[in-house]
């Protein structure tokens, strides 16, 4: 099934959307086939909403450069709906101040993060999605503050930090296998 690479699927119409099987299944389906290995599909059905509500499907292969919500602050919140992931919160340094294993149906299935951390994650096991919320709008210049000491994506040192990352995880949590 080939899709068109989208960093993000179309909200559904209506005022109130059922989050259904088949909802997950074509996120994840678009997430398989992405070069970026992953693909938000969001609920709120414009980028200057309030309050963002999306799902976030991701392959272990998918790098997310630690990033801050700085300008204005937001917090956000993850939920695990399937899969796992190594979720990684930063000192403003690059240090990792805390290394978690989140995974779906699990004791620890999400996390609340305050505005302002550096963040990021890597799923340890294919087709895992992640329900997302964070305050809006959204604005492309100002959503994220990338972390200067962390590699762009698409840059040649993406994927050995990614491999130190999950080698941190590694040494503070256990076998990262997916």
């Amino acid at each position: 099934m080939a899709h068109e690479h989208k960093l993000a699927l179309s909200a559904p119409d209506g005022e109130l959307v059922v989050l259904t099987a088949q909802t997950v299944a074509t996120a994840v389906a678009y997430s398989r086939e992405s070069p970026r290995r992953r693909v938000i599909q969001p609920f709120h059905k414009d980028a200057g909403d309030t309050m963002h509500r999306m799902l976030n499907a991701i392959q272990p292969d998918s790098y997310i450069r630690p990033h801050r919500h700085l300008e204005p602050p937001k917090a956000e919140a993850f939920i695990l709906l399937s899969g796992a992931i190594a979720f990684f919160a930063f000192e403003d340094d690059g240090n990792v101040r805390d290394c978690l294993r989140l995974a779906a149906g699990s004791d620890a299935f999400g996390v609340d993060l305050a505005p302002g951390v550096y963040h990021a994650f890597i799923a340890l096991e294919r087709d895992t999605v992640i329900y997302e919320v964070k305050p809006g709008p959204y604005a492309s210049s100002n959503d994220k503050s990338f972390a200067p000491w962390a590699p762009a994506e698409g840059a040649p040192e993406a994927l050995p930090y990614m491999q130190a990352l999950l080698g941190e995880f590694e040494r503070r949590v256990g076998n990262a296998s997916r």
